[in-house]
């Protein structure tokens, strides 16, 4: 059920396809029983039971189709024991297709000449990125727009859609952009938590917002929409370059994003001395710096965590749309190890890694066996400062003296690649780190590389849930 949850809140497609009672058996104390249909109901955007074994390909066409139309989310479909169990000649067993081509959702042309109205006057624009850019494969589209000269920000897993390293990324600069922004295009992102859901004083009390989304119910969300448009984003965005093609921009030749780029350059020399630190133990500063400076620029990353999803979200970029995954809308740990699995999976030509805090590890460690099996060749980092947020919560919450309650043990993480027959590297001084990334990524397969952290060293900068 928690997958399901965190999968739809995420606006990420997910099939659970799982098996129930013989309904022959229901309600006499069958075995294990339980309505699931009606445990899974609440987290997941659809439901449904198979009725026929003949029926059972129609059933996972149309769940599919569930997952993945409009906004993507977790479905759950029930097999009943006896469907699971019975044979049907393969003639009787209809498998269907799904469509060649589904058109996609087109804008209503006056409302993207209002928002190109919109942005053209604007002093201050800003452009807001989510992940729902990154399935509508917007990333040429976005990149059209914001070369007009338009600074933009992204949500976590909107990150790459247009890559992190153009002239006018400036998460860096998140808080700036945001509070001081005339006019925001929201573009397949949600003005929820994450976006401090548009409200002052994150943002001017006159800024103007206009969204593009393929549910029409975030136009009615906390923020305030002066233009929702219901559509595909990469078609929307397109439409939107070619009605601001040959117009004068107030922001060009403007101090705006020169402004955003100081600040961008000034928050990122703040964080100068941490990401250099030689210290021992580790500064997890400097285990993301080598992170970035060591991983391939194709690289599908997933991260997890509290302390290092933060430092991950400020100095660990992507480049490509669908290669950042991390814990979502719901901030559930758990995920990054999965979601590594399902990136090497998925994409066998590209290197997968998570970076993973010590808990969110070991909430699902023992899928590393899962990865060896199924030859799924993860390199797992793990940033281990012994608790969630380190030490913060056992020092400042309880006694002094008080046993470990809210802190873990310094386990030997990288044991758990030994137990499989995986690369196993143990980090505990900051020139080790690169050598031991570059062996795990070299080794060709599953490899943890656990670097002991500081766990007295929390973050400097951002929004975070604990600290």
């Amino acid at each position: 059920v928690t997958p399901l949850y965190v999968a739809t809140e995420s606006g990420m497609p997910l099939l659970v396809l799982g098996g129930s009672a013989y309904g022959n058996t229901r309600g006499i104390g069958a075995f294990q029983e339980a309505n699931q249909v009606a445990f899974a109901a609440p987290g997941c955007k659809w439901t449904g039971q198979v009725d026929s074994a003949e029926r059972i390909g129609e059933w996972v066409h149309v769940a599919l189709g569930r997952a993945l139309a409009g906004r993507p989310g977790g479905v759950y479909l029930d097999f009943p024991g006896e469907m699971v169990a019975k044979e049907v000649p393969e003639a009787q067993a209809r498998i269907r297709k799904l469509p060649a081509e589904i058109a996609r959702p087109h804008p209503d042309p006056a409302a993207i000449q209002r928002i190109a109205d919109m942005l053209a006057t604007a002093s201050r624009p800003l452009v807001i990125v989510g992940k729902g850019a990154a399935w509508a494969d917007a990333g040429s589209a976005l990149r059209g727009l914001v070369d007009l000269g338009f600074p933009y920000v992204t949500s976590p897993m909107g990150r790459g859609v247009v890559p992190d390293d153009h002239a006018n990324f400036v998460n860096a600069a998140r808080s700036h952009a945001l509070r001081g922004a005339d006019a925001i295009l929201v573009v397949g992102a949600r003005m929820n938590w994450i976006f401090g859901f548009g409200h002052a004083p994150r943002y001017r009390e006159d800024v103007r917002i206009a969204q593009i989304d393929v549910s029409p119910e975030e136009f009615s969300g906390g923020a305030e929409i002066e233009i929702g448009v219901v559509a595909d984003a990469a078609v929307a965005t397109d439409a939107l370059c070619e009605a601001l093609a040959g117009r004068r921009l107030a922001v060009s030749g403007g101090p705006w994003l020169a402004e955003l780029r100081a600040a961008r350059e000034k928050n990122e020399a703040t964080l100068r001395a941490v990401i250099e630190s030689d210290a021992v133990p580790i500064n997890p500063y400097r285990l993301v710096r080598e992170l970035r400076d060591t991983l391939p620029r194709e690289t599908t990353i997933s991260v997890d965590g509290e302390t290092i999803m933060g430092i991950c979200r400020t100095l660990l970029p992507s480049f490509s749309a669908r290669s950042r995954l991390n814990a979502g809308t719901t901030g559930c740990m758990g995920t990054g190890v999965p979601y590594a699995i399902g990136a090497a999976l998925a994409r066998p030509d590209r290197p997968s890694v998570a970076v993973l805090g010590d808990y969110a590890f070991g909430t699902a460690m023992q899928d590393v066996e899962t990865a060896v099996r199924i030859e799924a060749k993860v390199v797992f980092v793990v940033s281990n400062n012994e608790g969630i947020a380190g030490h913060m919560l056992q020092d400042h919450f309880l006694p002094p003296g008080s046993p470990r309650i809210a802190s873990l043990l310094p386990a030997h993480y990288e044991k758990v690649a030994e137990m499989v027959d995986g690369h196993a590297e143990r980090v505990d001084k900051p020139d080790a780190i690169r050598p031991a990334l570059e062996r795990a990524l070299a080794s060709d397969r599953v490899a943890v590389v656990h670097v002991r952290v500081d766990p007295k060293a929390y973050r400097l900068a951002g929004s975070n849930y604990l600290q």
